[in-house]
């Protein structure tokens, strides 16, 4: 049986500024294996998207080990092991959807770029836009383009940076149910943060709930809620119940904390 596609151990980030060190990440410990939806979730300034860039090799831990697809963090940036959505869509103004969509591929010279490009935008629902420009589309078509572009290369692992937060709560809606219909069509392994209790709930297979700075994980919690779920499911006691358990660990994170 394969390994866990991310495995972190006691692993911490301390950042060196002029008026001294900053904590960032003390002590992680996490496995995320082959398929899963994970959530990060936690206060402000918890160390959610340091997390998420020690693992795309954007930032490099102090101490302990991670591995990504069994392989250090930057050897999987260079083996292209992942996409990665940011908070902003960070689409080129200039050039057209498929256009922003083929940037990664036109890097990597693929050879088959226009079948794969048409295949991720039927994945978001953006066919038919191939020849629009960004400043055309709404924030959410935008940041659906800047998924299709980090699926452009087929990665088995997707990083997302709170895309949604933006978003008013009607659009957020739509596209978390669109994500989790492009997650069960793709099987990729998603990791994704949030400040949003309900968000985090309704779309993951487990919640990783982190405490403010030094950030620690201070409680995993899997959810049993079926692949093809749909929002009604928030209206459910089991719903509700794992909502309550995240919403009690951030406090007892805080508390701790102070």
């Amino acid at each position: 049986m394969a390994g866990p596609v991310i495995t972190a151990r006691d692993l911490s980030l301390t950042f060196e500024t002029a008026d001294g060190p900053v904590y960032a990440l003390s002590n992680v410990q996490l496995d995320v294996e082959e398929g899963e939806f994970v959530s990060f979730i936690g206060p402000s300034g918890c160390g959610k998207t340091t997390l998420l860039r020690v693992i795309a090799d954007l930032e490099q831990a102090t101490s302990g080990t991670i591995t990504v697809n069994g392989m250090t963090p930057d050897q999987a940036r260079r083996a292209r092991a992942y996409g990665y959505v940011f908070q902003a869509p960070a689409l080129f103004a200039w050039r057209t959807v498929e256009k922003n969509v083929a940037l990664p591929l036109e890097v990597m010279g693929v050879a088959d770029a226009a079948s794969r490009i048409k295949r991720n935008l039927e994945l978001v629902n953006l066919l038919g836009f191939e020849k629009k420009y960004p400043w055309q589309l709404s924030g959410g078509m935008q940041q659906r383009v800047s998924i299709a572009r980090a699926l452009a290369f087929d990665p088995k692992l997707l990083l997302m940076d709170e895309p949604f937060g933006a978003l008013d709560e009607i659009v957020r809606d739509k596209l978390n149910q669109q994500l989790l219909s492009l997650w069960d069509a793709t099987k990729k392994t998603v990791i994704f943060v949030t400040h949003s209790i309900q968000e985090a709930v309704f779309l993951s297979t487990k919640i990783v709930v982190m405490s403010p700075r030094p950030g620690r994980i201070i409680d995993v919690i899997e959810t049993k809620f079926p692949r093809g779920r749909t929002l009604d499911i928030r209206e459910t006691p089991e719903f509700l119940k794992v909502a309550h358990r995240v919403r009690e660990g951030l406090r007892a994170g805080r508390s701790y904390e102070d």
